[in-house]
């Protein structure tokens, strides 16, 4: 049985600057019952294909995991910004320095949607044009070409690990086919 919960109360536990978080209580299933819920703006990411048949990665540290991560382009919607399309170029552009003469969104993910609001709108770019990044100033990101077959392998292998980079491959996969 499916059951929807209903809010009784939110209340706000922190302000940042890329999330919230909140507590709210709601009605459940078997009762009142308390959800700890990160409110966020959104999210794009983007399988940027060269006519080379070679997907953009990019190779970033992130602090949460402490490690070097292999992912595609991404970014978030900045607050205010209600075209995801528009979201996506720009990210594109500022972490890879391409423009992408076409981009067919792939689906939406929600990531950790036990906890989080956050949804992911994917892209599959094409026909790309080479310029300049232009990189937040607390960015410091590789972009690096890899063979799209190898690229899709190693997210199947769990070499690539980011969620959001395997959903897409795997995504833009079964698209081209």
């Amino acid at each position: 049985m499916i059951f929807e919960e209903k809010t009784i109360k939110k209340e706000t536990i922190y302000e940042g600057k890329i999330l919230n978080l909140r507590r709210d209580v709601v009605q459940a299933a078997g009762g009142q019952a308390t959800r700890e819920v990160i409110e966020h703006n959104g999210a794009v990411a983007m399988v940027a294909m060269t006519a080379e048949n070679k997907v953009i990665l990019v190779k970033q540290y992130r602090y949460p995991m402490r490690e070097v991560i292999l992912e595609i382009p991404a970014g978030k919607i900045d607050k205010g910004e209600t075209d995801p399309d528009h979201a996506a170029a720009r990210e594109l552009k500022e972490e890879t320095g391409y423009t992408a003469g076409s981009m067919e969104r792939l689906g939406k993910i929600y990531p950790s949607a036990g906890y989080s609001e956050e949804g992911i709108v994917l892209y599959l770019c094409r026909d790309l044009v080479p310029g300049e990044t232009d990189m937040d100033e607390d960015e410091a990101i590789d972009a690096i070409e890899y063979d799209f077959d190898e690229a899709c392998r190693m997210a199947e292998s769990g070499e690539i690990r980011d969620a959001k980079t395997v959903c897409a491959l795997l995504m833009a996969r079964a698209k081209m086919k």
